[in-house]
């Protein structure tokens, strides 16, 4: 993918498969992926006031990602999302905050418009580092077995001008999951959907 704006270095893609965390083996193993971007940060080292066209542009990158994992887990399986950005030193927190509307907004339209808001974590920071990417269930975000995390990073990124934009998807809650709180079956209009 190029355009203008976007200038993609390398893709990366984990999966994740949970058997157990210490207790029974599950009948179905929980399954994480997260697929990451390494794109050139057009605005590292210096100010800008207008990111709105920088935002707009990774729609594309935020679209190809979710239906990356989606192709992975099946659309119909995925119970959970995150999404994150890290930014290198030479940019700015806000440079990573365009991800929220695209990245988003990419994996409610590959999901079929789940309604509850995505979750994020953000940081600038070196190469190599690891964040750890909140998820929460897709349809309402206070479902309690779904809250969970997965770490992302790549070992060579972001380089100082760029930015590591990430997705994460989850086709169930946490393996072990009894801490009671809301169930997804319970799920009724307002129970943190936007």
């Amino acid at each position: 993918m190029s355009t203008s704006m976007i200038q993609i270095r390398k893709r990366q893609l984990t999966v994740e498969t949970i058997h157990h965390e210490g207790g029974p083996v599950a009948a179905v193993p929980l399954r994480m992926a997260a697929a990451l971007a390494v794109v050139r940060n057009p605005f590292a080292g210096r100010y800008e006031a207008d990111l709105l066209p920088f935002m707009a542009e990774l729609r594309a990158l935020g679209t190809e990602l979710a239906e990356e994992l989606v192709g992975v887990l099946g659309k119909d399986r995925v119970e959970a999302y995150g999404k994150a950005a890290i930014v290198g030193v030479n940019g700015e927190l806000e440079h990573g905050a365009v991800w929220h509307e695209a990245g988003g907004w990419a994996m409610r339209a590959a999901l079929g418009e789940p309604k509850a808001i995505v979750p994020a974590g953000k940081a600038v920071a070196n190469a190599g580092y690891r964040l750890m990417v909140p998820l929460h269930y897709i349809h309402a975000a206070y479902v309690r077995s779904h809250f969970n995390s997965m770490e992302v990073g790549v070992q060579d990124g972001p380089r100082p001008d760029e930015i590591v934009f990430a997705l994460v998807m989850a086709d169930g809650g946490r393996v072990h999951a009894r801490l009671g709180g809301l169930r997804k079956d319970q799920v009724q209009v307002g129970d943190g959907q936007r």
